[in-house]
């Protein structure tokens, strides 16, 4: 099934020239600098976000406001933020990257995710599979990817946030179909047992697949594969399957940094306006599914597929509990994967 869409054009290899980008302003006196940590898909996002948000803010304050940019594996980004990453915001891959800075160094306050509405998700997306164009291997849902000779891409969710939720999305689907917990770890397994490289996060993934050209599918954020159709064009088709899981990645304002640097209130206000009319229009732009704006999800509908999706809560008791059970040191993941 092909999902093509008419937009404008940011090369994803452009993205990697490096791991901090700076929105371009002119200089002023009167200037704020606000550090954005998120994960690897969002460069995009936050690239037509920043823009929209220093005019914003100029025209409601004054000020002048610059956003840097620090992309990566989420697990690994929350890390760099525990070991002194002076971010003003954390815009993560999953609420269990940004529980951590509450668990090491108390960055920012238990109650962090009811500061702001939907959880502190402004836009969700969900997982899906992109192929070759043609779909030369017939992949059709999650059951496809564990068949001998099938070559998967998926990035490592030691690491990647993107990797964790494709992880439980294969996971719930075997336990459904399959009937228990111990059936859906084998499925893993098998699946994971048709990966050949395991890369740090979910950008470096799509490199992997899309320039490198490994792999017959790539498990990804449904806004990367629609970004990976956008740069290479009929190369690549993407496949829905029957179900997947509802991404609601999660942001907040890293309290101890803006505290100490004194800008709490361009960086609460920074992700208070990803709730507004425009920046749910960016959101929708951008591959992602608008969490509070009816007409941002109005105009973007027919952009997203309809499929079944679970919740982390419903399927996995939250992040606390998946985390323990399949991504702790000794859990399921590491029993179940054998180092290539």
């Amino acid at each position: 099934m092909s999902l093509r869409r008419d937009f404008i054009k940011i090369p994803l290899a452009a993205a990697l020239a490096g791991s901090l980008t700076l929105t371009a302003l002119p200089s002023f006196a009167q200037q704020v600098t606000l550090l954005n940590v998120s994960y690897d898909p969002t460069r995009e996002l936050y690239v037509d976000f920043n823009q929209a948000f220093t005019r914003y803010w100029k025209a409601k304050t004054g000020q002048d406001v610059s956003i840097k940019q620090s992309h990566g594996g989420s697990g690994k980004q929350a890390r760099s933020i525990i070991d002194g990453l002076d971010a003003d915001v954390a815009t993560l891959a999953l609420a269990g990257d940004t529980d951590a800075l509450v668990k090491n160094g108390g960055w920012l306050a238990p109650d962090w995710q009811k500061k702001l509405p939907h959880n502190a998700s402004p836009y969700t997306s969900t997982i899906v599979l992109a192929v070759r164009q043609g779909n030369p291997k017939g992949i059709k849902d999650w059951d496809d990817l564990v068949k001998p000779g099938i070559s998967v891409i998926t990035p490592n969710p030691k690491t990647s946030g993107g990797a964790r939720w494709n992880y439980l999305a294969a996971w719930e689907f075997a336990k459904r179909k399959y009937g228990s917990d111990a059936k859906a770890k084998e499925f893993v397994a098998k699946l994971y047992g048709n990966v050949p490289i395991l890369d740090t996060g979910a950008r470096g993934s799509t490199i992997t697949f899309a320039q490198r050209a490994q792999g017959d599918v790539l498990i990804a954020w449904e806004n990367e594969a629609f970004l990976l159709e956008k740069e290479f064009g009929s190369k690549f088709d993407v496949v829905v399957p029957s179900i997947s899981i509802l991404a609601e990645p999660a942001v907040a304002v890293v309290d101890k940094n803006v505290d100490k640097k004194k800008t709490r209130a361009v960086a609460e206000e920074y992700l208070k306006y990803l709730y507004s009319e425009e920046g749910q229009d960016i959101a929708g732009r951008n591959f992602y599914r608008p969490a509070v704006s009816a007409k941002a999800q109005a105009k973007y509908a027919k952009q997203f597929p309809k499929l079944n999706l679970f919740t982390i809560d419903q399927a996995f008791g939250g992040w606390g509990r998946a985390d323990k059970e399949h991504f702790a040191d000794g859990a399921s993941f590491d029993q179940i994967y054998t180092k290539k």
